[in-house]
């Protein structure tokens, strides 16, 4: 078995994650009684992963924890507000090996870090819908052999990705021209691996079945997963939002970001059929729209 190691994405803001992003990171919100990427750290320890290296940027004081705690290693990437994934990945590419590359607010309820494998690969789940996310073509063999943003009764990418060896050198050294340019660092590093998917090392998709892997893009999403986020939703937002109205907090749902910038906070919600907009931007206003 060759010695991996892991690098866990943890940067970004998760503005669709609101309010719940705006007083801490996804990737810290607790699950089922876990913080999301405190399981995750667990999980590849547990398969014997002890390099383990997380890239922050938001609020990365609130991170600084897990060095004690779990003995990670944490690097500050201080362009995630401007530019996208792909400035997180840049600043460890040089500790990309036989590698995982994770984001930190993924659920697995199952380790999905137990198995060896010497092909490189992206985790997926299909969607018998329409879906935006990035969908997946493969071959006879199950290499990836294109990828297209969107699609119907699709596999598509999401979760962790295994980088072995071969692809990770051949991947750093196109990066790190790439980098270079103000198009790339606006991108996701998957989009530069759509553009030389050709000219890489093949990668094989590894299929999960429905639940195999979670991912939360809003606190409703996370409230089917985890209900008892329904009546208490451990945010102070919605807390003094639900003081202010008289409501309970079960009372108030479909959250919708408008902007969420720093310290400012500006967005939607719905009680009953009723739309309410929240606004922090020189004093907390909430108002019926």
């Amino acid at each position: 078995m060759n010695k991996r190691n892991a690098i866990i994405m943890a940067a970004g803001t998760s503005s669709r994650f609101v309010p719940l992003s705006a007083e801490r990171p996804k990737g810290l919100v607790e699950v089922k009684g876990e913080v999301l990427i405190e399981r995750q750290i667990r999980q590849l320890k547990e398969a014997g992963i002890a390099d383990i290296t997380l890239v922050v940027g938001y609020k990365a004081e609130m991170f600084t924890y897990l060095c004690d705690k779990y003995g990670v290693e944490i690097v500050l990437n201080e362009d995630y507000a401007r530019y996208n994934n792909t400035s997180s990945l840049i600043r460890v590419i040089d500790k990309l090996d036989n590698t995982f590359v994770c984001s930190s607010d993924n659920y697995f309820p199952e380790n999905v870090f137990m198995n060896d494998s010497d092909d490189s690969y992206y985790s997926a789940l299909y969607a018998e819908r329409e879906t935006n996310e990035y969908c997946l073509t493969t071959d006879a063999d199950d290499y990836i052999t294109d990828v297209r943003v969107g699609g119907c009764d699709a596999w598509y990418m999401v979760g962790h990705v295994f980088f072995n060896r071969e692809f990770s050198e051949a991947f750093r050294n196109i990066m790190t021209e790439e980098y270079k340019n103000d198009t790339t660092r606006k991108g996701y590093w998957e989009d530069l691996y759509i553009r030389y998917i050709d000219q890489l090392p093949k990668m094989k998709i590894n299929r999960y079945k429905e639940g195999e892997i979670q991912e939360f893009d809003s606190l409703d999403e996370l409230r089917l997963f985890d209900d008892s986020y329904i009546a208490d939703t451990r945010s102070i937002v919605v807390k003094s939002i639900c003081r202010t109205l008289n409501l309970q907090e079960s009372d108030v749902y479909d959250f919708k970001n408008i902007k969420h910038v720093g310290d400012y906070l500006h967005f939607q919600f719905k009680v009953g059929d009723t739309t309410y907009e929240y606004n922090d931007k020189t004093e907390i206003r909430i108002e019926k729209i």
